[in-house]
């Protein structure tokens, strides 16, 4: 009974402090969890509501260069894209119902109000080629149309600097009808490399 009692302020709490809700509709089915991982430090924020799961773990600067140059890129390219806020994004599509976004739609906001881009996986892969990089694999596709169950993975890039914290505004659609929500309080991968 305490324990349960306790969730619940949790919940509502958490519910208080970040929040997804859909356009029009009420935030009370919205479920976000903010984790940290105990062995990197690194921070995750899973979202779901209105058909949607998002899920986005911060990623260090270090840790992009490391994976880009492993591929082979040169360090004129992983430098830049270490150089965004990146997140490791995970999209699923729970609604039993035809879902698209955009991250184009998509935007970070910070207290400032300034606005941070998510420059998208085609920008990207455009750029690289003509550089004559033929690459782009590890980077969450820009848009898509997720049938029931469906879900894509990969690197997500907002133009803000490491360590800003912002609130995501995302938008998708079930089924032609548009959702809107938010995730307050993200925060980007400092810039350094965090030791234990």
């Amino acid at each position: 009974m305490k324990n349960t009692h306790l969730k619940r302020i949790t919940t509502t709490l958490l519910g208080l402090l970040i929040g997804v809700g859909a356009a029009g509709g009420a935030c009370a089915k919205t479920q976000v969890t903010v984790k940290k991982n105990p062995n990197s430090g690194m921070l995750s924020w899973t979202a779901t509501d209105n058909g949607l799961s998002i899920q986005l773990v911060q990623l260090l600067p270090d840790f992009v260069r490391a994976v880009y140059a492993k591929h082979g890129l040169p360090a004129k390219q992983y430098n830049e894209i270490a150089g965004y806020c990146d997140f490791g994004t995970i999209l699923r599509n729970t609604s039993g119902k035809t879902l698209d976004y955009d991250v184009r739609d998509w935007r970070a906001v910070d207290s400032a109000g300034v606005v941070g881009r998510i420059k998208p996986k085609s920008q990207w892969a455009e750029e690289w080629r003509k550089a004559g990089i033929h690459f782009s694999w590890t980077l969450f596709p820009g848009s898509g149309t997720f049938y029931a169950g469906d879900w894509q993975q990969g690197f997500t890039t907002i133009k803000l600097p490491h360590g800003t914290r912002f609130d995501l505004i995302l938008k998708w659609k079930i089924d032609g009808v548009m959702h809107s929500g938010r995730i307050h309080n993200m925060q980007c991968a400092p810039g350094v490399t965090r030791t234990q």
